[in-house]
C-alpha cells in the first residue's frame, strides 16, 4: 500500500492540471453539441452539385450537364481549391463533378473516360453519385448499340425521362454520430495530455534519489515495486478514460445507445493504453520536472493538430497526413471518422476498423519494448 499511497499523493498534486484538460474537453463537446446542425430530416429533393467542365459543352458532355441541371441544384462557386473545400465543409454543395477535357472524344472512341468526383459523403451526395453512375452506365450500354452520338443521346434521354421513386431508407443519425466522433477525436488530446503529464510526474517523483535509495534498501522486491507502480498508473489511465466515457453519456444520452458506441469505447480504451505506454516511455527518458509541461504540449497538441483531432483530416494538406501516419493518434481518429458514416456492420466494413485498432496495438508493443530497453540500460548505468 505504500507505493499506492505515494502515488495518490502525487496524483493529488496534479489534480488541477487534470481538471483543466477535462474542462477543455467538456467545453469543446458542449460547444460542438449546441452549435452543430441537429437536423436529421430529408429537407431537399435534389442534391447541390457543382460541375467543373474542362472541355467543350457539346454532344454527350452537354447532355450530361443538362441531365444534372434538370435533376439537381447546380451551384455556382469559384473554381478555386480553397473555395471548393469551404463549400464542401459548410455543406454549400454535396457533390463536385470534374468532366475531363477530352471526355466526349474518349467516350465516342470507347476509351471509358473517368470522371472524378468529390463529395460530402452524406445521403444527398450518395443520391448524386447514383445519378452519375446511372447516366454513365446507360450511356455505355447505348454506345454499344447505336453508332451515332445523336442516337445515343436520344435513347439515353428517353430512358432517363422515366422517373424512378427514390426512397432514402438510411436511419443513420449522422449529425449525432458526427458530434460523438468529434468528442472522441478531441479526447485524443485530453487522454494524451492527462496520461503523459501525470505519469511523468509520478515517475519523476519516484525516481528522485531519496525515494530510489529508500526503495533499494527496503524489504520490498524490486519487481513487486514496479508492478504496483505500473498498476497504479494503469488504474489512473483507465479511470480517466471511464470518466470521459461517463461525460459522453451525460452529453449525448440516448444517442450513445447504438452499436457504434461499442466500437467508440473499444477504440478509445485501446488508445488509452497507447497513451499509457507513451507516458511510461517519456517518463523513463525525461528527468527534468520543468521539461514535462513542454513535452506534454509537443506530444498532445502536436499529434492532435497533425492527425485531425482539432482540424478535420479533409482540410489537412497531403504531406501533413503522410507525416501523421507514423503517429498512433492518426489511426485512432481515422477509426472514429469511419464509424460515424458506417451503417452496416459486417466483416467487410469492419476490416479497416480492425486494421486501425491493430496498428495502435502494434504501437503499444513498440513503446513497451522501447521502454524496457531504455529502463534496462538506465539500471545498468546506475548500478
Amino acid at each position: 500500500m505504500t507505493v499506492f499511497k505515494t502515488f495518490l499523493k502525487v496524483l493529488k498534486s496534479c489534480k488541477g492540471t487534470i481538471i483543466l484538460y477535462s474542462a477543455i474537453l467538456i467545453f469543446f463537446a458542449v460547444f460542438n453539441t449546441t452549435s452543430g446542425d441537429n437536423t436529421t430530416n430529408f429537407v431537399a429533393e435534389k442534391p447541390d452539385v457543382f460541375i467543373i467542365n474542362q472541355g467543350e459543352r457539346e454532344g454527350i458532355t452537354k447532355n450530361l450537364i443538362q441531365y444534372f441541371e434538370e435533376n439537381a441544384n447546380i451551384i455556382d462557386i469559384k473554381n478555386e481549391e480553397n473555395a471548393i473545400r469551404d463549400a464542401l465543409f459548410y455543406r454549400d454543395i454535396n457533390y463536385i463533378i470534374y468532366i475531363p477535357e477530352n471526355f466526349r472524344e474518349d467516350f465516342l472512341d470507347h476509351k471509358n473516360p473517368t470522371i472524378e468526383v468529390k463529395s460530402t459523403g452524406d445521403y444527398m451526395a450518395s443520391l448524386a453519385d447514383m445519378m452519375l453512375e446511372r447516366y454513365l452506365k446507360l450511356a455505355n450500354i447505348y454506345h454499344e448499340t447505336f453508332a451515332s452520338e445523336e442516337e445515343i443521346i436520344e435513347n439515353l434521354n428517353k430512358t432517363l425521362s422515366e422517373k424512378l421513386e427514390v426512397e432514402v431508407t438510411s436511419k443513420l443519425d449522422t449529425d449525432h454520430l458526427t458530434q460523438i466522433a468529434n468528442y472522441y477525436n478531441f479526447a485524443n488530446y485530453s487522454l494524451l495530455a492527462g496520461c503523459v503529464f501525470v505519469i511523468c510526474m509520478v515517475l519523476f517523483s519516484f525516481g528522485r534519489d531519496v525515494v530510489r535509495k529508500r526503495t533499494i534498501i527496503s524489504s520490498m522486491n524490486y519487481k513487486k515495486y514496479n508492478r504496483k507502480l505500473l498498476l497504479s498508473n494503469g488504474l489512473f489511465a483507465v479511470s480517466l478514460w471511464a470518466f470521459y466515457v461517463l461525460v459522453s453519456f451525460f452529453l449525448f444520452g440516448s444517442s450513445l445507445f447504438t452499436i457504434h458506441t461499442i466500437f467508440y469505447l473499444i477504440n478509445s480504451l485501446i488508445f488509452t493504453f497507447c497513451a499509457l505506454s507513451i507516458a511510461f516511455l517519456i517518463g523513463n527518458l525525461v528527468h527534468n520536472r520543468e521539461a514535462i509541461n513542454g513535452i506534454v504540449n509537443v506530444v498532445a497538441l502536436g499529434s492532435s493538430f497533425l492527425c485531425g483531432a482539432f482540424v478535420p483530416t479533409e482540410y489537412l494538406p497531403d504531406f501533413v497526413l503522410k507525416i501523421a501516419h507514423v503517429l498512433p493518434s492518426y489511426w485512432y481518429i481515422n477509426t472514429n471518422e469511419r464509424l460515424k458514416t458506417m451503417e452496416v456492420f459486417n466483416f467487410e466494413n469492419l476490416k479497416p476498423i480492425f486494421l486501425n485498432m491493430g496498428v495502435v496495438i502494434l504501437f503499444i508493443l513498440l513503446f513497451v519494448v522501447m521502454m524496457n530497453f531504455i529502463s534496462g540500460k538506465m539500471r545498468k548505468t546506475n548500478s
